[in-house]
Order: C-alpha cells, then sequence, then structure tokens
C-alpha cells in the first residue's frame, strides 16, 4: 500500500527542487509563446501530456483515440489554423508512438512479438508497396504518403494484439461506443428537425491547406438541409460507414445471447440505429449492412424470420413498381429527392449514364482495368499515383496526365471513389491479391473463433466482425473505406480484439500439464 507519510516527507525534502522544476517548466512555456502562438503551445502541452500517457499505458490512448474519432471532424472544423496540422495528425501520430513503444520493449525484453494470422500476407503487402515505389522511381516523400494511406489503420490491429487487452476492456470500451453509435443517432435525429442552422454548424466546410498539399477538402452540402444526416461525422456516408459497423457487431450479440448488461444495449441499438442509417441516405452503407446482416441472420445462423422478412421485402421492392409504374431506369439525384427514389436509383440506368459519362465512380470502374492496370499490371504505378487519398491531397497527376485520364472523380477529385480499384492500380495485380488474402484469412480466423469458442461475448464479437469483413468490403468498391479513420480503425481495431479474444478462448481450452 501507498505510504502517504512516506511521500508527504519526500515532497517536504524536496520542495526547492520541485519549486524550481516548476519555473523552469513555466520558463519554457513562455519561451514557446514568444516564438509559437499560445494555440500551439496549448495545443502542444496537450500532446506531450497525452504522448507521455502513450509511453505509459498504451492500450489506454487506443480506448482514447476509439472515443475520440467520431467526434474528430467537428473538432477540427473549431480548430484555428495555426494549430490545424497539429491536431489534424495528432490521432496518427499516436498510433505510430505506441507502436515505437512496443517495438523499444520488445528489443528491451527481447521479447518476440506474438504471430497473427495475417503476418505473411501483410510483410509481402507492405513489399510489393516498396517494390512498385522502386519499379516506378516514384519519389520517396510521394511513395512514403501513398503507403501510409492503407498502412496507418492496418498497425491497430497489430498493435492491438501486442497489447492483449483484457476481455472486460473490451466489453467496457465495446459498451462506450454503443453509447457514442446512440448519441450520434439522437444528434441526427435533432438535425432533421432543426434543419439547416444544425446542418452549417456541424458541417465541415471549409477547405484546409498547408501549401499545395490538401489537409481537408471540406465538405460541400449538396443535399437540402437536414435532409441527410451526419451528426459529428462531417459527411452522411461517413455517419452511415460508422453506424453500419456497430450495428453489425451488435447483430453478433443479437444472435449470440449475452450477459443483460450487454443484451439490453441490443434493442436500442436496433431501434435508433437503423432509423438513423436509413436518415443518412447512404446506399453503400445500406447495403453493406444488409450484406452483413444476412450473412449472419440466413448463412449462419439460418433464421426462419430473416428468410420471412427477406423474402417479403423483395415482394414489396417488386410491387411497388409494378403498382405505382415507377420508371427506375430513368431515375437520377436531384434536390428533394425521397427515400424511397434514393433506394430505386441504386439500379438507375440513367444514374449509371450519367455516373459514367460524368466521369463518376462508373466511369473509373471501366477504366482502371481497361486503362491504368495495362500500364503495369504486375506491380502497378505506384504509391500515391493513382486513385487514393494520397494522390489526391497531393495533387499528384502524373499518371492521370500519362494515361490522358482525368484527375479522379468529376476530373477534380484526385481519387476515384473505388478503394479496390485505387489498390489494384497502385499496387498492381499482385498487391490487389495479397490484399484481399489477409481479408479473406481474417474472416477465415473470425468464424473459426465463432464455431470454436465456448464464450458468448467472444462468439459475438466474432461473428459480428466477420460480418464487417463482408460489409467492407463490398463498400470497398463504393467509397475510399480503407482510408478512412471513422471506419479503418474500428474495423482494425475489431480485428485485433477477435484475434486476442480467440486466442484466450484457445489457451483457455488447452489441457493443464
Amino acid at each position: 500500500m501507498l505510504n502517504l507519510r512516506s511521500v508527504y516527507r519526500h515532497a517536504e525534502e524536496h520542495t526547492t527542487l520541485y519549486i524550481g522544476g516548476l519555473f523552469l517548466f513555466l520558463a519554457f512555456l513562455i519561451l514557446l509563446q514568444t516564438i509559437f502562438s499560445p494555440t500551439i503551445v496549448l495545443a502542444l502541452i496537450f500532446l506531450s501530456a497525452t504522448i507521455f500517457l502513450t509511453i505509459v499505458r498504451p492500450l489506454w490512448i487506443v480506448g482514447f483515440l476509439a472515443l475520440y474519432l467520431p467526434f474528430e471532424s467537428l473538432i477540427l472544423k473549431f480548430t484555428p489554423q495555426d494549430a490545424y496540422v497539429l491536431i489534424r495528425y495528432a490521432s496518427e501520430l499516436l498510433i505510430y508512438v505506441i507502436a515505437l513503444v512496443i517495438l523499444l520493449r520488445v528489443l528491451v525484453r527481447s521479447v518476440k512479438i506474438p504471430q497473427t494470422p495475417i503476418d505473411l500476407p501483410f510483410i509481402l503487402f507492405a513489399s510489393t508497396l516498396v517494390g512498385s515505389a522502386i519499379i516506378n522511381l516514384v519519389e520517396p516523400s510521394i511513395a512514403i504518403l501513398g503507403m501510409r494511406q492503407i498502412v496507418r489503420f492496418m498497425l491497430v490491429f497489430f498493435l492491438v494484439i501486442y497489447l492483449k487487452p483484457s476481455k472486460k476492456f473490451i466489453q467496457t470500451l465495446t459498451l462506450i461506443l454503443f453509447g457514442i453509435v446512440l448519441f450520434e443517432c439522437g444528434l441526427g435525429f435533432l438535425q432533421s428537425i432543426v434543419g439547416e442552422r444544425l446542418d452549417t454548424f456541424l458541417l465541415p466546410s471549409d477547405a484546409r491547406f498547408v501549401g499545395d498539399i490538401t489537409l481537408t477538402s471540406g465538405v460541400t452540402a449538396f443535399w437540402d438541409p437536414g435532409s441527410r444526416i451526419f451528426a459529428t461525422l462531417g459527411r452522411y456516408d461517413r455517419l452511415g460507414n460508422f453506424l453500419y459497423i456497430f450495428l453489425l457487431i451488435a447483430t453478433g450479440f443479437l444472435f449470440v445471447k449475452q450477459e443483460k448488461r450487454i443484451q439490453r444495449w441490443i434493442p436500442w441499438m436496433f431501434a435508433f440505429g437503423i432509423l438513423a442509417l436509413m436518415m443518412t441516405f447512404s446506399r453503400a452503407s445500406w447495403f453493406a449492412f444488409l450484406l452483413g446482416f444476412l450473412f449472419i441472420g440466413l448463412w449462419v445462423k439460418r433464421d426462419r424470420r430473416v428468410a420471412i422478412a427477406l423474402v417479403s421485402f423483395v415482394i414489396v421492392v417488386f410491387g411497388y413498381v409494378a403498382l405505382t409504374g415507377l420508371a427506375v431506369r430513368s431515375i437520377t439525384e436531384a434536390p428533394g429527392q425521397t427515400f424511397i427514389e434514393r433506394f430505386y436509383e441504386s439500379f438507375s440506368a440513367a444514374r449509371w449514364r450519367g455516373e459514367y459519362y460524368g466521369l463518376g465512380r462508373i466511369y473509373w470502374d471501366v477504366q482502371t482495368p481497361l486503362t491504368v492496370i495495362p500500364l503495369s499490371p504486375i506491380f502497378g504505378v505506384g504509391p500515391g499515383q493513382f486513385g487514393g487519398g494520397a494522390a489526391a491531397a497531393l495533387r499528384n497527376t502524373k499518371v492521370y496526365d500519362r494515361l490522358g485520364l482525368p484527375f479522379g472523380v468529376y476530373g477534380v477529385e484526385g481519387h476515384i471513389d473505388n478503394n479496390w480499384f485505387s489498390i489494384w492500380g497502385e499496387a498492381g495485380t499482385l498487391g490487389f491479391v495479397l490484399f484481399i488474402w489477409m481479408f479473406l484469412v481474417l474472416f477465415r480466423y473470425a468464424m473459426d473463433v465463432y464455431h470454436g469458442s465456448k464464450d458468448p461475448f467472444t462468439r459475438a464479437i466474432a461473428l459480428g466482425f466477420a460480418a464487417c469483413v463482408i460489409a467492407i468490403s463490398f463498400n470497398g468498391f463504393t467509397s475510399t473505406v480503407f482510408e478512412i479513420r471513422t471506419i479503418a480503425f474500428y474495423f482494425w481495431l475489431y480485428g485485433g480484439f477477435v484475434v486476442v479474444l480467440g486466442e484466450s478462448s484457445r489457451n483457455s481450452r488447452s489441457p493443464r500439464l
């Protein structure tokens, strides 16, 4: 136990030293303020304190990042320009600090890093990216930023496995994140009521730059005020992505009965989560959730209720068209679009044609395999060169100009709104196959944990994560989802949780010697 008398005596004996250290610290802050703005000094203090805590308690910072990221977009909206870069990349910096802490622990203690199911494909994938950069003579700074764009959140998976969070930690964090999901839903409902004033307050509309580098492109609200909710996530599709990830994890709990403390959250998650998901008007998120939910309900659990609901849904979808005479093939996006029109527009030939000739996602779905891949089919055109967030942020038009192609979606965005094809273009067919390999391994491992574990919580997390693999794999064809913090972080985080829980269950089943 802590001896308070000893602590007090130690403090009394070293009062002069402590006061001297305090004055030196204050003098250092005053010196910093003469060089930088007070905002930067304050940000540096908080960042330094957080880095110190990261060194001492790295797992706490992983949990902090999980709770912070849903609010990051709103925080950055009100961050002064002089401190923007520092705050913008603080969360990513903390991931690297955790990785460095773990590396130092391994070197000092001579402890082996735990093996993971995706070690081999990840190492080969990273090697392919490096090889592609060398073969294509990509400028080092561009190559590093291009590789970082994909790999940065994959690191979270390996960090979690090394840190080995307890089941209690994972349970507590999951329940808190469920609470954040419900908060986001409530804020979204308020948006739909208040409308433009709340939309304007929450929307990060201003672009931020450092030189020629785009830090944040800003969001233009092309939809009617209050018609699409986005809460603190910055965009309606990002809220949709965030919601379906946790709705699918909740689906795992729905089909694998839990203790009352967890089970009582599930009805609220579905009651508010599904309604909010619909109100985002994010079709990719709708279909991603449906694919994941049907995988669990039909393929894994073979639930009759889900089968009946699916058949009824299909009948209603076709029956509505038959009864109303809705011209599905001619629907296009327009202001004031209803929920029903938004759904049927997914199958509209006019929309597909408009996306192709308007240089939207469909155009790149065609041009990437026909034009980009033949340029370098095995190793690709190099990281940071095509299709992803790095090429867009750096305004790197080199490959586009070489092939006579417009600069990404709509000719100005830089990215192609298809993360699978952007990886295919940059890392080539070899990197593309290796990336798919990682997803297949994670899916199979999660299903093995689900079938092999006897712990209900572990089985639920594994089942929900397996559904997330399917959902995000689909979503990867419709956005840069593997690069977005508010979904990629959680995907790799829960992938790590599944491995940790799976290994714990396996060890508990091992016979004692």
